[in-house]
């Protein structure tokens, strides 16, 4: 396995992003899986593992890549989450795979994590020719979200993004709030395990912030892509934690139900337990034989990479 560096362009910003391919033996042209993280998230946290993992045991390549306004790829302002502009970063970093001498592009594939899982959604719905996807922990219906979150809390993110829009009027600089923060706290994330999670899978010198726009909270009732997966035309397989504190089960099972061809598998993990150690040895073997499996890859090559844990207690 061998990864290579590349950059794209999207909305008039650089994105950078990694490719990692197999062994230089493996014939081309490649199938190729394009991954995106949620929310603020960079491709070092845990993309990277799973791009490699796809690369060595199932011989598909992996594009792995940062949103405008994240991590190492270009966009004014820093940490500013807006869900049209990440879905705009899908599509460019689809064409770059496509556009790629080593990749099919009639071979490509989605995977998306907590709220690009309701990205890759978007993108697939309208492109018939992604050949799969893949979603884990899905949060996929903002309205869902917003409902399910603590009233004050609810209150008190969306008169942050309300203080943060009108000081942008003025040309004020932007309002920033903690992307993680203890329960009870004034951040986008406060589940018990977030800042633990985070910090399990955050390397050291990572070029992730713990900090968003407050304007993103604006802007989450009226995102809800999973309204879209009857469109999907391709193979859907959506890996649900069953201890996720952070995202509600219900909109991603009414999205199997809705969708023509969808698979579902659930895992006693929590929502970020499921980035590493035994969560991510389980799941990433089974996504592994999923994308093998649909995108023409001989199913011999992931057998033996299929997870043998057996069941244990949720995971914080």
């Amino acid at each position: 396995m061998r990864r290579v560096d590349l950059t794209f362009r999207s909305g008039g910003d650089e994105c950078k992003a990694w490719l990692f391919l197999p062994r230089s033996e493996a014939p081309t042209p490649l199938p190729c899986v394009v991954l995106g993280h949620g929310f603020d998230g960079v491709r070092e946290q845990r993309l990277d593992a799973y791009g490699e993992l796809f690369a060595a045991t199932a011989g598909i390549a992996a594009l792995a890549f940062d949103y405008r306004h994240y991590g190492s790829s270009g966009g004014r302002p820093r940490q500013l989450y807006d869900n049209e502009a990440q879905v705009e970063d899908w599509r460019a970093a689809i064409a770059c795979a496509r556009g790629h001498e080593s990749i099919d592009p009639d071979r490509i594939a989605l995977w998306g994590t907590s709220t690009s899982a309701g990205h890759v959604v978007k993108v697939a719905a309208a492109d018939d020719r992604i050949a799969a996807v893949v979603v884990q922990m899905p949060l996929v219906d903002g309205l869902a979200q917003l409902l399910g979150t603590p009233i004050l809390q609810g209150v008190r993110l969306l008169w942050a993004g309300i203080r943060d829009r009108v000081g942008a009027l003025f040309g004020r600089k932007p309002l920033t709030i903690p992307a993680a923060g203890r329960p009870g706290s004034l951040a986008a994330a406060t589940s018990p395990d977030a800042l633990s999670g985070l910090a399990r899978i955050t390397p050291p010198g990572s070029t992730w912030r713990n900090e968003v726009i407050a304007r993103f909270a604006l802007g989450t009732a009226v995102y809800r892509p999973a309204r879209l997966a009857g469109r999907l035309r391709c193979p859907l397989f959506v890996c649900m934690a069953d201890g996720d504190q952070l995202v509600p089960p219900r909109p991603a099972l009414k999205m199997v139900d809705d969708a023509p061809h969808a698979e579902l598998r659930r895992y006693p993990f929590g929502h970020f337990a499921m980035y590493y150690g035994a969560g991510f040895d389980r799941v990433a073997a089974d996504q592994a034989a999923f994308f093998a499996r649909h995108l023409g890859v001989l199913r011999a090559r992931t057998n033996r990479f299929q997870s043998q844990i057996p069941e244990v207690e949720v995971l914080q």
